[in-house]
Formats: C-alpha cells, structure tokens, sequence
C-alpha cells in the first residue's frame, strides 16, 4: 500500500487548477499522441485499462483511455485525486484491502481492483511545477507493479509531460507566428517571448507568400537547418535536406493547403548534415485575405529526441525483457504480417515452435538463476548469424517461436529441426550437479488451411507435441533397453 500523503490546500488547489484551466486541454477532442501514449502504458504494463486523466475542481475528466468509453468521474471517486498529492508512482495492489478505497464504488463492482498511477505535472506562469492530472493503468483483479513496471510508468509520465509541453507551445507558436504578420505594436516583447519559446522547444516560425514566392524564416529555423542567420533560401533549396520520400509528402501537403486554404500538421525525417538524419514536425495554416490564401504561416520543429523516446519505448514494450528477443505480443503482429507476404508474394513460410526439455528439473533443483541463464542462451541461440533471416520470438514461460522467412531455409524444414536441437541442447552446471539443457522443435509449413495466426500456430503446436511424444517414447525404450543389459 502507498504511503499516505498530505491533502492539497485551498491556495495550492487554486493555483493547480490555474495552470491547468490555462492549457485549454479540457474538454478538446481526442488527439492521436496522447491516445497512443496510454495504448502504450496498457500494453507494456500488461492491464486492460490505461488513463491520461486531469483533475478538474469537481470532477476527474480523461483526456484519453483505452478502452475509448470511459467515462468521467466525480473528483471524490476518483484515484488519481489522491495520485496528483505524491510525486511518486501511487501503487494499490488490491483497493478491496485499502482502506481509502474499500467503500468506494468502483472497488465494491470490482471495476478497479489494481491501480498504478504517476502524477502528470504541468510548469505555471511563475515557474513551477504544478500536478494536473495522471497517467494511471488498472485491472478488474489485484496483482503488483514490478520494478521495471515501476520504471516504465515513470518514462510514460515523463513523455505525457513532454507532450502536454510541446502541445501547448507548438500552440502558442503558431498564434505567435499568425498575430506577428498583423500586429505592429508591442513587437519586442511579443518577440522576446517567441525567441524564448523557439529555444525551449527547438521551434522556428516561418511564412510563405504566394505572390512573390517569398520564403521567410526565424532564427529558430536557420538553427535546425545548420545555417547561419542571414538570407531565407528559395523554397527549392529549403525543401532539400527532405529525403526523397519525405520531401514528396512535404510538398504534397504544401500543395495541398495553398489549394484548399486548410491547414497541415506532418513529421517526416530531415537531413540537414549528411549522415545525421533527424525527425522534424512541420505545421501550417493557410493566410486567407477576402477569401484568398495569400501565405502559409507556420512552424518547424526539431522532434529527434521525442521520437527516439517513442521509438525506445515501443521497442520495450514489443521485447522480452530476458532474452531480449520479441515477446508474445510482438510475435502475434510479426507473424501476421509474414503470413501476408507470404500470401501475396506466393512464397513458403515456416514457422517453428520450440519447447524446452528437462526446464522445471533444472529450475527447480539448480534454481531460478540458472534456469534464467538457459532462457538466454536460448534467445541466443535463436539470433546466431545462420538463423539471420529469421525472427525469433519468446511466447511463454520456456516456450519460443523462430518465423522462417529465408530463402535457404524453408525449403529444409527437417533439417532446420535437426539443426535448432542440436544448437539447443548443452549442459548446465551448479551447485555441484549437471542437468542437460535441451528442445523439441515442430516445424509447420503454412498451408491453404491456415486461414489465421492461430491456425498456423495450431498446425506447428500439433507437429512439436507429436515430436515431444516421440522423443519421450525413444527415451523409455532406450531406459528398457539399459534395464535387459
């Protein structure tokens, strides 16, 4: 149970739901980063439901879940109210054995039995750090946050707050880089505080006029671009350090708003230097006058480290964390695409399931460290330079899948088989005892029967157990055969 912490004064209250009435983010329609982001927080953390919440003076609103459905809350039922008074993750294994959340409703229907959450922060006019909201995931059941989980929460919190950050100030760059065409007065303080904005968020402003085919850039923008403040370039020479792929969509949506007069909000990679290709996000609005786009008004920003950040934490969520190959989940999506190229090439597919042999006797008796060495030398094992067209997955306790794409490959499925027992079968030592390490593997070639990734699973699961039955018929004649000598 979570360490209980001290309730939030009146004037600490007030000034928290300033900052947050301040970001306009309260009742908006749905946006695809922070929908993506909680999608995240459910699938790493392996719970059925996941929130980004804020904490309103009466009521918990969310601004995105998974499930889409949920609905709003008042602020005395709700979990994050007390989240948003910790600056640590809020954890409650089983809120049925809390007491400040045994009577509540969505304890007693067993709506939310576990809950984990981070408070979400938000910076105020004065600099300071002010809770907002939180990031929470829960399920219908108790059940605990592990270390990693613990950590995975805090890097999902620290991104919604990246994001909640960049949202509000990418906003305020363009109604900055929007008035600045039309207000003449107060121009060195409105600038001030745009070139300070620029800074913090790698932003840079920038306008085009139709007529003359004039391109204007701010400081911010000659930055990202590595160039020295001076001359804007053509619209031509601005457009290449776009890959050729990326400056197609570029000039797509360029095309595309001038025609229309509505705008575009893209993130496509950029080159400025060779060899250090980033990430930018590009986003514009049409200059109408009496009806006439006249320019586009916009803002160019570098988002290279965000999207490392996202990047990473896909690729934790899609890993096992053990063996550092794909995880059960990854292994689904993969599969699913094979069996689609599969299909439309009118290529062969294998796919090989592998079930560890003599597992539980070297865990039980050598102990959970050595059976965790067996399970990485078998991830191991399963990205050798031979198996490198491969894709090798852990899909249960001491069970693994490897999906057989190459070319070489296919076309020998027994010998594949023979080949990952052989490679599967070592000895362990501890303890002063050896145990032998070893796999049967079923190879299932993918057939007009497989209709789906679980038939084609099935088909694979029926040839390894047939194997395993095998294999353990030999066994018991071979121990009959050492009796009668």
């Amino acid at each position: 149970m979570s360490a209980a912490v001290p309730p939030i004064s009146p004037v600490q209250d007030e000034q928290r739901l300033a900052t947050l009435h301040s970001l306009d983010l309260l009742d908006t329609a749905p946006e695809q980063e922070f929908d993506a982001l909680v999608a995240l927080a459910a699938q790493m953390l392996g719970c059925p439901m996941a929130l980004l919440t804020l904490i309103d003076r009466d009521r918990q609103w969310i601004k995105a879940g998974t499930p889409n459905d949920i609905q709003n809350l008042p602020r005395d039922m709700a979990f994050c109210d007390h989240t948003i008074r910790g600056s640590t993750p809020m954890v409650i294994d089983d809120a049925a054995a809390d007491a400040r959340f045994a009577a509540n409703p969505l304890t007693r229907s067993d709506t939310v039995r576990f809950y984990a959450g981070m408070p979400i922060h938000a910076i105020d006019g004065d600099g300071q750090r002010q809770p907002i909201g939180a990031l929470c995931v829960t399920d219908t059941a108790p059940r605990s946050l592990n270390a990693a989980g613990r950590a995975a929460l805090l890097h999902l919190a620290s991104l919604a707050e990246a994001l909640i950050a960049a949202r509000q100030t990418a906003l305020e760059a363009v109604r900055l880089a929007t008035a600045s065409q039309q207000l003449s007065t107060d121009l060195v303080r409105h600038d001030r505080i745009f070139r300070q904005a620029e800074r913090m968020a790698r932003i840079g402003s920038w306008r085009y006029s139709i007529n003359d085919a004039r391109l204007d850039w701010s400081d911010g923008v000659f930055a990202i671009y590595e160039r020295p403040i001076g001359a804007t370039p053509s619209l031509e020479e601005a457009m290449a350090p776009f890959p050729p792929e990326a400056r197609e969509v570029v000039q797509a949506e360029f095309e595309r708003a001038i025609a229309t007069g509505s705008s575009f909000d893209i993130e496509v990679d950029f080159c400025a230097r060779p060899g250090q290709p980033r990430k930018v996000r590009s986003m514009a609005e049409a200059d109408v006058v009496e009806g006439r786009t006249v320019a586009m008004v916009g803002v160019f920003q570098d988002i290279t480290e965000r999207h490392a950040l996202e990047l990473a934490l896909r690729h934790s969520a899609d890993t096992d964390a053990l063996t550092g190959i794909a995880n059960r989940a990854a292994f689904d999506r993969q599969l699913a695409r094979a069996m689609e190229r599969a299909c439309s090439e009118e290529r062969p597919l294998l796919l090989a399931l592998i079930d560890l042999d003599g597992f539980k006797a070297i865990n039980d008796t050598l102990g959970h460290s050595a059976g965790d060495d067996v399970l990485r030398r078998v991830g191991q094992v399963l990205t050798a330079p031979w198996l490198a067209g491969c894709t090798p997955a852990r899909i249960g306790g001491d069970e693994f899948a490897l999906i057989v794409e190459d070319s070489l490959l296919v076309h020998a499925p027994d010998q594949l088989a023979r080949r990952l027992e052989e490679a599967l079968q070592w000895q362990v030592a501890a303890k002063g005892i050896i145990l032998v390490s070893a796999g049967t593997v079923g190879v299932a070639a993918l057939g007009e029967d497989c209709h789906s990734a679980r038939d084609f699973t099935h088909r694979a699961d029926t040839i390894l157990y047939a194997a395993k039955r095998s294999r353990t018929g030999e066994r018991r004649r071979m121990d009959r055969y050492r009796a009668a000598g």
